[in-house]
């Protein structure tokens, strides 16, 4: 059943920086849990790690028929590039930030919000529990 707003909660890190890395996506309707997932990267930044969640979460929402979606993360960084309060400088993050931009015409409105860490933290185990099982420390 398609789902018209849908509310997602992304993180990206690495061990390392670059480093092991993961995204991490978790999607909502109101406060129930839809969908979420982790994604080993293999080794990069970062901030590629965090914009690669966006770009999964948005790919995900769209899957789900949404056609208005809220985005939370603990990045300030994708957050201001988001809202072209800062460009994206980085030769990296430029192809990312094209896909989502990209991504955005899926919908009939993408708000990006920042978020302190510990509103964050479903996000971020499913980026821990993802490098976790790729360097085989998992369960």
């Amino acid at each position: 059943m398609p789902h018209e707003k849908l509310i997602t909660f992304t993180d990206g890190g690495s061990r390392g920086n670059p480093g092991p890395s993961a995204s991490g996506i978790v999607v909502k309707s109101g406060e129930t849990t839809i969908v979420a997932f982790g994604e080993y990267l293999g080794k990069t930044t970062n901030n590629i790690a965090e914009y690669t969640a966006v770009v999964r979460a948005l790919e995900t929402v769209r899957d789900l028929g949404a056609k208005e979606v809220d985005c939370y993360m603990d990045s300030e960084l994708i957050v201001k590039q988001m809202k072209g309060i800062y460009r994206v400088k980085n030769a990296g993050l430029a192809p990312l930030y094209l896909r989502i931009r990209n991504l955005m015409h899926s919908f009939r409105v993408v708000h990006f919000h920042h978020v302190p860490r510990e509103r964050n933290k479903e996000a971020d185990a499913q980026v821990n529990i993802a490098i976790d099982r790729a360097l085989g420390l998992g369960k």
